[in-house]
């Protein structure tokens, strides 16, 4: 399996997610606990919220640690040029209506749409790769298709906004 690339930053921020769960267990366990020993457990809200919360950040630390091996860390600040790669700040307008985006270009692991950034295996993300100033993509998403042109490739580094 191809190595997944993530910033530097996206990589820490995974780390201090996956030790901040490993903290919250003994919470939880404490938890689970103290809703058992108010008896009943076939109706218990407060035991079955807590065993879900369990399930739940188990799922997540055991993807996390599986995860971390196939990350290959990637420093933004040392990325340059001109076509559109991992890292990369781009800024596209729609041809048909003219609205200017701004996505810089990450991992999944890291992408939040939210915030500007999005996935390089995102069928946008996948269709900006290897672009550069001035080339025309059309993309299906989830509206139909839109045709963006390139009008910018930068590179912001670890000043990243996402």
């Amino acid at each position: 399996m191809p190595a997944i690339p993530i910033s530097v930053q996206g990589f820490q921020k995974l780390q201090d997610e996956l030790e901040r769960l490993k903290n919250e267990r003994p919470e939880i366990i404490q938890a689970i606990k103290e809703a058992r020993e108010e008896g009943d457990l076939r109706e218990n809200a407060g035991y079955d919220a807590a065993r879900e919360r369990q399930g739940m950040a188990e799922a997540r630390i055991n993807y996390i640690e599986g995860r971390l091996g196939q990350l290959h860390v990637v420093d933004l600040d040392g990325l340059g040029g001109e076509k559109v790669i991992f890292g990369a700040t781009v800024t596209v307008v729609d041809v048909d209506s003219g609205e200017e985006k701004v996505y810089t270009i990450l991992g999944p692991d890291e992408a939040e749409p939210a915030k500007g950034s999005i996935s390089y295996l995102s069928p946008v993300g996948q269709a900006l790769l290897g672009k550069e100033e001035g080339d025309e993509v059309t993309v299906n998403i989830p509206r139909g298709k839109v045709t963006y042109e390139v009008v910018s490739v930068a590179f912001k580094g670890s000043g990243m906004s996402a």
